[in-house]
Order: structure tokens, then C-alpha cells, then sequence
């Protein structure tokens, strides 16, 4: 649950900044499909692939089924990567 929370907050940080930029965006959890509408003159919080890699925490943390173990490594990665973008977020739009 926990890198599932990490997963939203990097989401939802996206989509603020979308959101500042007038940007439409479908409903969605794919943090790829977010990243690719951010207009060009938005440079990327941190590589692409490791916000990406928060993706698959958006569905299968929250439902029952067939869950992976997340080590502790795996929370601590996906925790610095949000925070990465959450703080990302909070330098562009305090800088409008």
C-alpha cells in the first residue's frame, strides 16, 4: 500500500503540473502517457523510466490477487523517485 501512495503522489504531481499548463490529459494512472503531455519547455523531474517503474504499484498494490512481495529496497526506491517528483512539481509551480 504503501508504493502505492508513492505511486499517487507522483501522479498526482504530474497532473498538476499539467493541469498549470492547461494541458488536457485522459484519466489514467499511466505515468508514461502523463510524461509524454507535458509541453517541451517542462523539462522531466527525474528519468523518465524510473517514474515509470511506479506504474505497476497504481493497480496491483490495491486489489487482491496475485501480489508480488515489495522488499524494503523496492519501497525506499519507489519513495525517493515520488519525492523526486512531488518536490519537481513544487519548483515549478512556485516559479509561475
Amino acid at each position: 500500500m504503501l508504493c502505492f501512495h508513492a505511486q499517487q503522489a507522483a501522479e498526482k504531481a504530474i497532473k498538476a503540473i499539467l493541469l498549470r499548463c492547461r494541458v488536457d490529459f485522459p484519466f489514467t494512472h499511466d505515468l508514461a502517457a502523463l510524461l509524454n503531455l507535458l509541453p517541451d519547455a517542462i523539462p522531466h523531474p527525474v528519468a523518465p523510466l524510473e517514474i515509470v517503474d511506479l506504474n505497476p504499484y497504481a493497480v496491483t498494490t490495491r486489489y487482491p490477487g496475485e501480489l508480488e512481495v515489495v522488499t524494503a529496497e523496492e519501497y525506499r526506491e519507489a519513495l525517493r523517485t515520488a519525492e523526486a517528483v512531488v518536490a519537481w512539481a513544487q519548483s515549478i509551480l512556485a516559479g509561475d
